[in-house]
């Protein structure tokens, strides 16, 4: 699978099946938390069979999650941005995981944080988490908002590459499916991207933007 496909395939799965994630499979999301953590500085955490976090919390049951084992712990150092480097590098590991044929689904407070499994510095925060397994269902897509409402720049004017920047920039998943986001083109190819206000708007920003990039082509074009 490419990487493509994987983003247009990729749906959040809340139930998963007792199926076991492969051992090579594990090794390569470790090594992709290890890449990672180097980039962006975070504190990535690859948790796996331990279903306390998701078990028998009140938080669990209300979010319908069943049979989540394994999970990214997304923690880094307190900072302005990082819930915005959590959803950048966060949605690398998703669809890096949809590649190898797992679900995954972003989870922000249907959960329980479990003190003894999670290594979280005095400085640090965890964010949130990533369920990650074999899902039950390949979940399902939901209706999103034309390109148009999501670009302060004229699509019609817009050269290709930033129309498929902003394609692809909307099917990535956002908190309760919001897209409160807004892209727009400046002069010198330079792109900005802006949260909106809603849950999890930074995150959210951090998921578009990858999303962007991988439509766009970071050839094309430099972040403002």
């Amino acid at each position: 699978m490419y990487i493509l496909e994987a983003i247009s395939t990729r749906h959040s799965v809340r139930h998963y099946t007792e199926q076991e994630i492969e051992k090579e499979k594990l090794e390569r999301l470790q090594q992709l938390v290890s890449k990672y953590n180097t980039q962006s500085g975070l504190h990535i955490q690859l948790i796996t069979n331990e279903p306390r976090s998701f078990g028998e919390s009140m938080l669990a049951r209300y979010g319908k999650f069943s049979g989540v084992k394994n999970y990214f712990a997304m923690i880094g150092t307190k900072s302005d941005l990082l819930d915005e480097t959590v959803g950048y590098y966060g949605e690398k590991l998703v669809l890096e995981a949809q590649m190898m044929g797992l679900n995954t689904c972003w989870v922000g407070l249907s959960y329980k944080k479990i003190g003894n499994v999670l290594d979280i510095g005095e400085d640090e925060k965890l964010v949130c988490l990533i369920a990650l397994g074999y899902g039950g269902t390949q979940g399902v897509d939901h209706k999103r908002k034309s390109p148009e409402k999501v670009s302060k720049t004229n699509l019609n004017s817009a050269p290709q590459w930033y129309r498929q920047g902003i394609e692809c920039a909307l099917l990535a998943p956002t908190a309760i499916n919001q897209q409160k986001f807004k892209f727009e083109l400046k002069s010198g190819n330079k792109v900005s991207a802006k949260a909106g206000f809603g849950p999890y708007s930074k995150v959210n920003l951090g998921i578009v933007k990858y999303h962007f990039e991988i439509g766009a082509g970071t050839k094309n074009f430099e972040w403002e």
